[in-house]
């Protein structure tokens, strides 16, 4: 029995939308909330792009999105296509050929840009690409780029705009027998954002693609993002999601899973609870929580950790955890497993004594999973 089962306070009830496809992963309905993010590599690079891919896979990406906005960047689409472990999605702009040549290419996904993209002639010629092609399509709606006569009509960028925009470019999709899409309407303003979303959430029952568009660096677009993309998850409305940070994409895929995971919507690895650490603190917790991250990075399998400086709230928190630490005094604490207090060990030998307890709670949480499965 879960959290939620007994506390139905901590229950999100997530909006009733369709369900579409980016190549094998399920976007919308009941399917987990997937994370993305996009490579800032030269699309040319092929070599350079794939190994970027391949670490954001690592990290949990279960898509990824690269630009494609000349014709060699087309070409070298195909080889990233095949080489990549993930689903990608074509980032198409200005240029409606791309659309047209990345689906030949194999991209699982085309974004495109209502703002941007070209008259409707222009975008059913790339319908008719992602039909011919299995793509499905992304509708993505920035704040940055609307239509000019929506501009006009409204004097500013505004939500009633981006629903409009995004809307508009729903009917023409439609209009063409094409329901494999999502949308996103993104801004840079959390509050512009939000309420964009909220009002294409009430409109519409395609999937929705969370976002805050060029939220800023690590710390502040992951604080922006975190704002905005949470409120918006905890209300039900986010079936994707992409943080955009000026960071290593691989970053993304972090924060992008602390969010879910902060709201138990996705859980992935080791969620370590720890404190801020005071004087009262029997070890050193920042330093020990640090090198505990790098350690655990490999650890998939979701599960617990508890790492607490003192006994204030070290035996409570560890009560909710898989694994546990509560620092005691002369210089050893005491380990917790499943909630219950174990055995004391000595500050110097902690470190690897906990990495080896969540590795062998792991393989024993994969192994169950495995006998499951096989029933």
């Amino acid at each position: 029995m879960t959290l939620n089962h007994v506390r139905p306070w901590r229950n999100i009830y997530r909006r009733a939308c369709r369900q579409i496809h980016v190549g094998p992963v399920p976007i919308g309905g009941d399917a987990p909330i997937a994370v993305q993010s996009m490579t800032n590599t030269a699309t040319t690079d092929v070599k350079g792009t794939v190994e970027q891919i391949q670490r954001c896979a690592d990290a949990g990406a279960d898509i990824m999105r690269v630009s494609v906005p000349d014709e060699p960047s087309a070409r070298a689409l195909k080889e990233i296509v095949r080489e990549s472990p993930v689903p990608i999605v074509a980032d198409i702009h200005f240029h409606y050929k791309r659309g047209i040549e990345a689906a030949e290419a194999g991209a699982a996904c085309l974004r495109i840009n209502p703002g941007n993209i070209g008259d409707e002639k222009r975008v059913k010629e790339v319908i008719r690409a992602a039909k011919d092609h299995g793509c499905s399509i992304r509708i993505g709606v920035n704040a940055g780029s609307l239509e000019k006569h929506l501009l006009e009509k409204y004097g500013e960028p505004c939500p009633e705009a981006m629903v409009e925009s995004g809307l508009e470019h729903i009917r023409i999709l439609q209009d063409n027998d094409f329901h494999e899409f999502k949308i996103s309407v993104k801004a840079s303003d959390v509050f512009l954002a939000a309420a964009a979303y909220q009002g294409i959430a009430d409109a519409t029952d395609a999937p929705i693609h969370l976002g805050i568009t060029e939220a800023g660096g690590l710390m502040s677009g992951t604080i922006k993002s975190a704002i905005g993309l949470g409120n918006l998850l905890w209300m039900g409305i986010g079936d994707t999601i992409r943080v955009s940070l000026s960071a290593d994409p691989v970053e993304e895929i972090r924060v992008g899973y602390e969010i879910l995971k902060s709201l138990g919507l996705r859980h992935r690895g080791v969620n370590i609870i720890s404190c801020p650490s005071c004087a009262r603190q029997g070890f050193d917790v920042i330093e020990t929580v640090k090198v505990l991250e790098e350690r655990l990075e490999h650890i998939k399998t979701p599960m617990s950790l508890s790492i607490i400086g003192c006994v204030v709230n070290g035996p409570g928190e560890a009560l909710m955890t898989d694994v546990g630490f509560t620092g005691g005094g002369a210089g050893h604490g005491m380990v917790y497993l499943a909630g219950n207090q174990s055995h004391k060990i000595s500050n110097a030998e902690m470190i690897d004594h906990i990495v080896e307890q969540v590795e062998k709670k792991a393989a024993e949480i994969e192994a169950q999973e495995a006998v499951e499965a096989a029933e």
